[in-house]
């Protein structure tokens, strides 16, 4: 396989952070929370979907992540929108994700491909995204709680999760170099 250059990855991540932040922005009561998380799903679908577009030679597992991330989105503004009975839409991203974990899940979660070299910071940072995911858990079930602590942890964990996200943009070009983690591989 090579390692092919991937188009929309920044508009992506950008995107992807501000939908974290609206879903943060919910929780915390703010106001404009709702508009956020809308135009994040719905500009995410858009560039999804061109970035699919100008893929050049797709295969089953490409189409599978299209209907993945474009019912994911559609899921998004609908719940946003309060509208009920989508088990429909649940049922077909339940499916497309076992088939994506089926046909390249485990291997793009375990890092098994012959591009990525595990270096000490990339396994701190693989160590912060699985603390900063946890530390999301966790807070939102201690804020459906009202513990103490809860918005700290959540805001924390957020915090993490973007930067994970970012941390090709501001890394050190030697890590840019070695480090293809958040890259797709195309045929």
């Amino acid at each position: 396989m090579s390692n092919t250059k991937k188009i929309l990855t920044q508009p992506l991540r950008i995107f992807i952070v501000a939908m974290l932040i609206g879903l943060l922005m919910k929780i915390l009561g703010w106001p404009m929370a709702s508009q956020v998380m809308f135009v994040s799903f719905t500009t995410i679908g858009l560039l999804y979907g061109l970035r699919f577009w100008k893929k050049p030679i797709k295969q089953f597992k490409d189409y599978n992540k299209l209907i993945l991330v474009l019912f994911w989105v559609i899921n998004g503004v609908l719940s946003i929108l309060d509208v009920q009975h989508t088990i429909f839409i649940h049922l077909v991203i339940a499916i497309s994700f076992v088939l994506w974990f089926v046909l390249e899940g485990a291997g793009y979660l375990i890092h098994g491909n012959q591009h990525t070299k595990n270096s000490t910071l990339q396994l701190l940072w693989n160590i912060a995204m699985v603390f900063g995911t946890l530390a999301i858990i966790a807070g939102s079930l201690m804020k459906i709680l009202n513990w103490e602590y809860a918005l700290s942890l959540l805001v924390l964990g957020i915090v993490v999760v973007c930067a994970y996200v970012f941390r090709d943009t501001f890394a050190v070009e030697g890590l840019k170099n070695e480090d293809t983690n958040g890259e797709e591989l195309q045929a």
